[in-house]
């Protein structure tokens, strides 16, 4: 879920780079909650790096990207001179291609353990992405192209988990070609889509508007509803953190232009400081996605503001 609204913070960012967050501090509200997607959320099942702390996996901090240092700016990017996409959400859902190739990733990873990657998590996903582009006054282009790479983000897992952001761009290239989208669409939809993954060893990177709002969505998606270990005796830490998450919203606050992730989570299932040991690499990105945008990024755990 993505909610839009004013909210007071008691502190700024916090730096959390190697598990290392400072004393927590409540926050107050100022706003009303606006709900804009009917479904909660949960993580990502990407296990990728050295082990950290037991069973808990962290993909290694790379260089951070040069932003700032051409002439090129994100916005130009992402801009056409159109702002009406070529292709709408609905002929990418309805695409049987499309619905075999989610399917069969998402029960390719359910052998492996991994997290709900199904038509519940790819269209709340593009719900969320679409939401950030049209909180923070992007075109109607944008809305939409910004949908469908989250509908089409992990179609890649029907080939391996390994690289699948990749190979999911490669797979949507002909799909959407064949549907009738634009080349300069599908050029954007591609880099979106191929930015947002955190395997192999490496962050995923915002180039533009589309893929920081597809990062966002993506790294939101926390709920125990994805856990698709039967057997609560034999969670790993992984599992443990996710299915402690209880709920899950993101709010844009275009007044204060900060993205803020909201967390509910049952801390007799995992504690706070296992949830930053696995999901570090999600929260840089958010970071990273949200300053592209020209945001703050936070995030609140249980009414406490830990970054």
């Amino acid at each position: 879920m993505i909610r839009r609204g004013r909210r007071q913070h008691d502190l700024d960012l916090r730096d959390i780079v190697g598990g290392n967050v400072a004393t927590y501090t409540k926050i107050s509200r100022t706003s009303r909650e606006i709900p804009v997607s009917t479904r909660d959320a949960t993580p990502s099942g990407a296990r990728a790096g050295p082990a950290v702390g037991g069973d808990a996996v962290i993909v290694p901090i790379p260089t951070q990207p040069k932003y700032g240092k051409t002439d090129v700016e994100p916005d130009d990017v992402s801009a056409a001179a159109t702002s009406v996409a070529s292709l709408q959400l609905d002929a990418v859902r309805n695409d049987p291609e499309v619905q075999a190739f989610i399917h069969q990733a998402n029960a390719n990873l359910g052998v492996l353990g991994f997290t709900e990657h199904g038509l519940r998590h790819v269209g709340l996903v593009a719900n969320i992405a679409r939401n950030v582009m049209r909180l923070l006054d992007y075109d109607e282009r944008h809305q939409e192209l910004a949908a469908i790479a989250g509908y089409l983000h992990d179609i890649g897992n029907v080939v391996s988990r390994h690289g699948h952001a990749t190979t999911s761009a490669v797979l949507a290239c002909p799909i959407l070609t064949r549907l009738g989208m634009r080349p300069e669409d599908i050029a954007v939809v591609l880099s979106a889509i191929g930015s947002h993954g955190d395997d192999q060893h490496r962050l995923g990177e915002p180039v533009h508007p589309i893929s920081a709002a597809l990062i966002l969505a993506d790294k939101s998606d926390v709920h125990r509803s994805r856990v698709r270990n039967n057997d609560p005796a034999s969670f790993d830490q992984h599992d443990r953190v996710n299915y402690a998450s209880t709920s899950s919203f993101l709010w844009v606050d275009v007044g204060a232009m900060t993205i803020t992730l909201e967390l509910t989570i049952d801390t007799t299932m995992a504690p706070v400081m296992q949830y930053f040991e696995i999901f570090l690499p999600r929260m840089l990105m958010s970071r990273q996605a949200a300053e592209l945008l020209g945001c703050t990024f936070h995030i609140t755990i249980n009414e406490v503001v830990v970054l």
